[in-house]
């Protein structure tokens, strides 16, 4: 038999994000947890991606959200749990992954 010509999609999974902002934009110390949220996504490029597109559009931000827009600098936990955690750091070339060692 030959290959399906139909991409295989990737099963999606439970992600719970924790986004870490400090109390003015641009410091580098004083991270503080400012929201946390459960999302379903392929792997964490699609999770990244969907939280940075929902909470950097007006209509789109969670009415009990009092933070401000993701921004450079920001921090993301994805917590899975039973394969550990991982924090990722907006630069401006896009998300790096950090180590926790970063978040204060």
């Amino acid at each position: 038999m030959g290959l399906s010509l139909f991409a295989v999609k990737k099963r999606c999974q439970n992600y719970d994000i924790t986004i870490f902002q400090t109390p003015k934009y641009g410091e580098e110390k004083g991270y503080e947890q400012v929201y946390r949220l459960n999302i379903k996504a392929s792997g964490h490029n699609e999770a990244l991606h969907y939280v940075f597109c929902m909470f950097n559009v007006s209509d789109r931000v969670p009415d009990d959200y009092e933070a401000r827009f993701i921004s450079t600098g920001d921090i993301l936990l994805i917590d899975e749990v039973k394969r550990g955690q991982t924090y990722y750091k907006l630069l401006s070339g896009g998300w790096a992954k950090i180590n926790r060692v970063h978040v204060r």
